[in-house]
């Protein structure tokens, strides 16, 4: 979908507020950039003025909770018995 977007999109300038800029750029300016991209920015990176990748924030992830689901799933008393013949045969 994003490459569509881009594909849609004038030069530099995209739907969703993107910035492009050139390898040559991105190399030289990585930490600028990352800068930026840490404040919520999406950034496009070309070569020969086509859109090659784009650099957005990396999703941060929840910390783990043990036992957070405790008591909002269930497992069938019938888990682990053999499935039956029907089920191997691929019948319905």
């Amino acid at each position: 979908m994003v490459s569509q977007l881009l594909d849609q999109a004038r030069p530099g300038v995209y739907a969703i507020g993107m910035e492009q800029v050139n390898v040559l750029e991105a190399k030289t300016q990585l930490s600028r950039l990352l800068a930026r991209v840490e404040q919520g920015e999406e950034i496009v990176i070309a070569r020969d003025g086509k859109p090659v990748a784009i650099l957005t924030p990396a999703v941060k992830r929840l910390p783990r909770v043990p036992g957070r689901l405790k008591g909002k799933i269930t497992i069938g008393d019938d888990f682990d018995d053999p499935l039956p013949e029907e089920f191997w045969l691929g019948e319905p």
